[in-house]
């Protein structure tokens, strides 16, 4: 689960840093497991979003303004939806199969 929300998150970051037009070259996540909120920072240490965790699990990604750019939720069988900022479904994903 954790290795899909870092492969989402990084998915994210590039598309701010796209979005942006700005060269991303790294970026410093920090969280800790027991938060429900991510700052996710350029190499410069600006903020340049955060995603936020509400109870039901949806993830809420806002750029460096506060505005909020999309959500992603995960259903019970491991399907991830993304959704734009007016709640349209912009993609989905799911688990492997093994």
């Amino acid at each position: 689960m954790r290795g899909l929300l870092a492969a989402l998150l990084l998915s994210l970051l590039t598309l701010f840093a796209s979005l942006d037009n700005a060269a991303l070259t790294l970026a410093t996540i920090t969280a800790a497991s027991a938060q429900t909120s991510t700052t996710i920072r350029d190499a410069s240490g600006r903020t340049i979003g955060t995603v936020t965790t509400d109870s039901n699990g949806t993830k809420t990604f806002r750029d460096g303004s506060g505005r909020t750019t999309g959500t992603a939720t995960i259903d019970a069988s491991g399907m991830t939806t993304f959704r734009d900022a007016s709640g349209r479904t912009t993609g989905t994903a799911s688990r492997s199969r093994r």
